[in-house]
């Protein structure tokens, strides 16, 4: 069985709450769906602002591979001829070789929303889609409100499919646009309209009771061969159904064709592509692109998947282009330690027991490695055999300051041992991290110039223990970056200044030992 994709991410999509595109993103994210093997691509409803039409004008240059652009708009309105009617001109000035009508499946709509009348209500539908057809269209109706309808008047909602279906409407697709529905009434009502409709019908499931995937599944089993949804569900509200597992389902647990191989493959890929240019994070439990969707971190399970990784994964993660990941933390086994050592190029070894009672050590103090894969790292360089630091911290102090109607001012300094060499420096910062941070690079830069080219690119805090009030300890995350590497490191103390020390001391270090560094003093140690 065939299933066509229609994605409505840059329209339906951007009706998610802080979410925006400027035209120059949209272009970006079609080509993405475009190389992915999508089928229709929903650009926006060209009458409504001036961004959406800009939007049409340039992807009448783009050379698509796979999609075909659709351009949103609504049926006329009421009492007025299509000819006259804003919303399908502007359809028609959008150029695309698809369009998109909306048109009311519910009498309540009808009746007290349109304030119109059924009649009216049915003739806008059919005219609308008859006069889009005339021009040589291929027309998708969206029965919005279809399942609300069938639930208040089965033989209203099925009219209002059947005059869009009279019309020559190419695609009918029964909306589900409150996103209450259970699977069994999509299911049932997508069933009785296959068997009274010889029209191609899709589905539009919302999230907005948590089952757009599996009634989007339920009505393509029921009959239906197109899914309109949005990458990673955006959308108003709860979104939209999130187009993402919608594929890997019909594809790998239904059989049905859906993309080529190779677009499967991409959709890890697609869905972080598209939160970049939406300026949002990834969901790392998103299901299956997520990078938590095939992490394992209790100590059995990493047991278990070490001899068969079908054991505790439903699928193959490189199927989706997503991988197998190992997290280390208080709960895990030694077989955490050597994986994860194995996958970082790293041997454990005899260290391996002596790393996992660390990490328990650790973590029981308030730290966290499964953030902080680089402060894990350290753990495994700082206990193999011959480790040599490549710096030692003899002391800090850090000064925060406000004077008179000045602002704030932070300055640290810092004295650190290199090799033979005694460093002392002192710096001033936005903050107190910051300067802190600046007093080690101005001690470290001239024996590791190396270090020019990290940059720490965030920071953040997280109280470990809350009901302690301004007496809790503080654990910081430090993200750093060279060029396209990142790694992330941690650091707790009832101070977050020595949290914030510590979590740069590995955000340092670590490079240096990546880089072959060759280390001369004993390594410092942690705090209590």
């Amino acid at each position: 069985m065939r299933v066509w994709l229609y994605d409505t991410t840059l329209r339906d999509g951007t009706q998610r709450e802080g979410l925006s595109l400027s035209v120059e993103d949209k272009v970006k994210i079609a080509r993405v769906l475009d190389e992915l093997g999508v089928h229709y691509i929903e650009g926006g409803w060209p009458g409504s602002n001036p961004k959406d039409a800009e939007f049409f004008t340039r992807m009448a240059e783009q050379g698509l591979r796979y999609a075909k652009v659709a351009a949103f708009g609504s049926t006329r309105r009421a009492g007025v001829r299509c000819e006259a009617d804003p919303s399908i001109q502007a359809l028609i000035a959008a150029g695309t070789p698809v369009v998109t009508i909306v048109g009311k499946g519910s009498t309540l709509h009808v009746e007290r929303v349109l304030e119109t009348t059924r009649d009216e209500n049915l003739r806008m539908i059919s005219e609308s889609v008859a006069f889009l057809k005339g021009l040589g269209k291929e027309v998708v109706y969206d029965a919005e409100h279809f399942f609300d309808g069938w639930r208040l008047d089965r033989a209203y909602a099925m009219a209002t499919l059947q005059a869009a279906a009279d019309a020559g409407a190419d695609w009918i697709v029964l909306c589900d646009t409150n996103g209450g529905s259970l699977p069994e009434t999509v299911r049932e009502a997508v069933a009785s309209v296959r068997e009274r409709i010889p029209t191609a019908l899709g589905i539009h499931p919302h999230n907005d009771g948590g089952l757009a995937v599996a009634n989007a599944l339920a009505a393509v089993q029921a009959g239906c061969t197109q899914v309109q949804g949005t990458v990673n569900g955006y959308g108003e509200r709860c979104g939209n159904v999130d187009l993402v597992p919608v594929i890997a389902n019909l594809q790998l647990k239904l059989g049905c064709e859906v993309l080529p191989d190779a677009g499967l493959r991409r959709l890890t890929e697609v869905a972080h592509v598209v939160a970049a240019v939406a300026n949002l994070n990834p969901d790392a439990h998103a299901p299956y692109v997520g990078r938590s969707a095939f992490a394992h971190k209790g100590g059995i399970h990493v047991a278990a998947i070490a001899k068969l990784p079908e054991s505790y994964q439903h699928i193959d993660p490189a199927l989706v282009g997503n991988e197998l990941r190992v997290v280390v933390s208080e709960v895990s086994g030694r077989r955490n330690v050597r994986l994860k050592a194995e996958a970082l190029g790293l041997e454990a070894g005899a260290s391996e027991a002596e790393v996992l009672r660390r990490i328990k050590e650790l973590e029981h103090r308030g730290f966290q490695f499964e953030a902080a894969e680089g402060s894990f790292e350290m753990l495994l360089r700082r206990a193999a055999p011959g480790y040599r630091p490549p710096f030692e911290l003899l002391e800090f102090t850090v000064i925060v300051e406000k004077r008179g109607g000045q602002g704030v001012a932070a300055q640290a300094t810092v004295k650190l041992r290199v090799g033979d060499d005694i460093m002392h420096t002192a710096a001033e910062g936005d903050g107190p991290v910051n300067a802190l941070d600046q007093a080690l690079r101005k001690a470290l830069v001239p024996h590791y110039p190396e270090l020019n080219d990290v940059r720490l690119v965030d920071y953040k805090v997280r109280i470990v223990d809350e009901h302690l009030g301004t007496a809790a300890r503080p654990r910081v995350i430090v993200e750093s970056a060279r060029g396209a590497e990142r790694w992330s490191t941690v650091g707790c103390s009832e101070n977050i200044i020595e949290a914030s020390w510590l979590a740069l001391w590995d955000s340092l270090e670590l490079p240096l030992l990546r880089n072959g560094g060759s280390p001369r003093v004993p390594a410092p140690t942690l705090p209590g």
